[in-house]
């Protein structure tokens, strides 16, 4: 009769024990003995904490003396934080407010003058697709040959001699036939140049001078410096020169304008920076951003 009653009181613990693990009743919260049982069970912290996590109401203790109990009842400390916090909230990603975000868009057409550019000088003109903005490729010029040699030897030096600038090719690679051309300056920021190292800091349409090259045969010339006995004067033919005017769009960024059309012919930017470099005797390679402008069709 004994044994009888110790198999049937072995059988009501597993059952009481399954009722724990099984679904709760309406209405009935868990609590810390239904965790203490679990876990004497040998159940693992996930099936415990899945436990709590699914239960529709909770009465725990997490007080010192229920936490006490629970470390007694050898709890882990993973399945106490589920006790403390039995229903977190599953952390949202604002999904709504990225998509509220206005999308910034980049002007990436390169006509646009007010799109970005690389570093440079472009020629803005008309052609039968529309304006275009096309980049004046620098062009190296070399010392040409002296003139007035022998005038300047027969006055004893008074009269002067010219230093000119010799560009390689009789005509530019650019060439355009709108008379009403305008230009666009963009300039490095960081370098306060063209991105070349010859301009080193010239940074603005200020310091370029607008000529027009005289084509001899293969070549084309503009005078940079005239020198006699009393010194030297770096500075272009007048005749040759160009005015313009220029305005500032925004940092680095300049609008040049001829003060009148441009006559058909070959033309460039010459910097102050390589006018000054330009020596009597001196093997100099400096650029030029040379271009062309063609009679009118």
């Amino acid at each position: 009769m004994l044994q009888k009653r110790l198999v049937c009181g072995i059988l009501g613990v597993t059952l009481v024990s399954a009722l724990c693990l099984g679904q709760q009743q309406p209405g009935k919260k868990i609590a810390n003995q239904d965790i203490i049982d679990m876990v004497s069970l040998g159940l693992s912290d996930d099936v415990v904490i899945d436990k709590i996590h699914a239960a529709e109401a909770t009465d725990f203790d997490t007080s010192v003396s229920g936490l006490t109990a629970l470390k007694a009842a050898k709890v882990s400390d993973a399945v106490i934080r589920a006790m403390i916090n039995p229903h977190p909230v599953a952390a949202v990603a604002p999904i709504q407010a990225v998509a509220a975000s206005p999308t910034v868009s980049v002007n990436t057409d390169p006509n646009d003058p007010d799109a970005p550019h690389d570093p440079g000088i472009y020629i803005d003109a008309n052609t039968r697709n529309g304006r275009q903005l096309t980049l004046l490729e620098p062009t190296v010029y070399t010392q040409g040959k002296s003139g007035g040699m022998f005038k300047s030897a027969m006055t004893y030096g008074i009269a002067k001699m010219k230093w000119k600038a010799v560009v390689r090719g009789g005509h530019a690679g650019t060439k355009t036939s709108d008379t009403g051309a305008v230009f666009y300056f963009y300039f490095e920021e960081k370098g306060a140049g063209l991105s070349h190292a010859s301009f080193g800091g010239v940074s603005t349409p200020n310091e370029f001078t607008l000529l027009r090259l005289e084509v001899k045969g293969d070549t084309r010339e503009t005078v940079v410096m005239k020198v006699n006995a009393f010194g030297s004067s770096s500075g272009t033919d007048e005749k040759n020169t160009i005015p313009f005017t220029h305005t500032k769009l925004k940092p680095g960024v300049y609008k040049v304008v001829p003060n009148a059309p441009l006559k058909p012919g070959e033309y460039c930017f010459l910097s102050a920076e390589s006018a000054g470099a330009f020596a009597p005797g001196a093997a100099a390679a400096n650029r030029v951003f040379d271009f062309g402008i063609l009679s009118p069709e």
